[in-house]
């Protein structure tokens, strides 16, 4: 069996970017591949410009998520004042110092989870991956930069509480993991009728994942370089069964 690293995600606020055209900027209902790898990256202090680390993260390690609470959605409108024009500028100042009389405004409408509650499950594909699970857990427990659930605006609300599971399988590495211990959220799972788990192959065979998958989604979020904001696809797989009786 492989090991896994598991640790919690609680916000208040959370947004797992979907695919976006436009003014419209959706959430999916549970963490991303690309947002856990960054919150990894971010953790062990791994520059946003340092596309060959970020490569390797996304490569050499698999993940898996264990949704507890699914939150509510919450849809925000914005307004955005931007400078007319075609011309190019360096930072959000430069805009608002230069073309003051010449303005334009962006809508566009973005999507949060509210008070979601996810458990994450981290194992490595390769025999020596660029980070060992100790040491990711390491930096969950004392990141080098601080953590986002998506974006700046969605600050983690609880410690992260990473925890490695030896000898286990990816199923029993969710459920065997201290609830009770890492979260003062807990008294609010039983309000969950339902405990929902994806996940990638990660060179699983069934026993390593102790569940059978009931749906194959196609998702874009396998990180192919982060300073150009570029992803390919991969194959994400749900199952799905009743909180009552799950630790």
């Amino acid at each position: 069996m492989p090991d896994f690293l598991v640790f919690q995600l609680y916000g208040a606020l959370a947004s797992w970017g979907d695919i976006a055209v436009g003014e419209d900027r959706p959430s999916l209902g549970h963490p991303t591949k690309s947002a856990i790898m960054g919150l990894l990256a971010a953790a062990l202090g791994v520059d946003r410009e340092n596309d060959a680390v970020h490569a390797q993260l996304s490569r050499q390690y698999a993940v898996a998520v264990c949704v507890r609470a699914n939150g509510e959605l919450l849809r925000d409108y914005h307004t955005v004042q931007v400078p007319g024009g075609k011309r190019q500028y360096a930072s959000r100042r430069d805009e608002l110092q230069m073309d003051k009389l010449n303005l334009n405004t962006i809508l566009s409408k973005r999507d949060y989870r509210t008070d979601a509650f996810y458990q994450v499950a981290v194992w490595a594909t390769v025999d020596e991956p660029v980070y060992s699970l100790a040491i990711l857990q390491q930096h969950l427990q004392q990141p080098v930069f601080n953590l986002y659930l998506g974006r700046k605006s969605c600050p983690v609300s609880l410690p992260l509480h990473p925890v490695i599971s030896a000898a286990v399988s990816l199923k029993q590495a969710f459920d065997v993991y201290p609830l009770a211990e890492a979260s003062i959220w807990t008294d609010r799972l039983a309000e969950s009728e339902l405990v929902s788990y994806f996940w990638e192959e990660g060179k699983l065979t069934d026993a390593q994942r102790g569940m059978t998958s009931s749906m194959t989604y196609p998702r874009r979020d396998q990180v192919s370089s982060r300073k150009r904001w570029q992803f390919a696809n991969r194959d994400e797989f749900y199952h799905a069964e009743s909180a009552k009786g799950v630790s």
